[in-house]
């Protein structure tokens, strides 16, 4: 019996955001690589946690406050449904509704660490064209 592609890993394809964070950490700690590897890996984690991550989507919708509960990729799309991903992008565009986007960031636990992961890898890269900061 021939298994899919989607189940030979066990849904751990959707995390490899995790392990190139992890990296990332390693790579900061050990010190022996050179900041286009750390770049490399902080642009990997920033791209994974804005378009792929597993989160709840938390577009606006008309019944609960809190918004959509569908999973959705990434911080900046939204679940399966089009119209979400669009309300979802239309938040950051537009000013008076940014602010909900922002408190969308920290609903949960799940999109609190992503989010943080996803700030603390964009940061980690801006530090390693610093001279001062950058790895040797």
């Amino acid at each position: 019996m021939a298994r899919s592609a989607r189940s030979r890993f066990g849904g751990l394809e959707r995390w490899w955001g995790v392990l190139t964070g992890a990296l990332l950490i390693a790579a900061w700690i050990d010190r022996a690589v050179g900041p286009a590897i750390v770049v490399i890996l902080s642009a990997a984690t920033v791209v994974w946690c804005f378009f792929q991550a597993p989160v709840i989507c938390g577009a606006p919708v008309r019944g609960p406050k809190d918004g959509c509960r569908n999973n959705a990729y990434g911080l900046l799309l939204g679940c399966r449904i089009r119209q979400h991903r669009w309300q979802k992008l239309k938040m950051l565009i537009f000013r008076r509704r940014f602010r909900e986007f922002c408190t969308g960031l920290f609903s949960d636990g799940k999109a609190a660490v992503v989010t943080l992961a996803g700030v603390g890898s964009f940061l980690s890269g801006l530090m390693a064209f610093i001279p001062g900061l950058a790895l040797k």
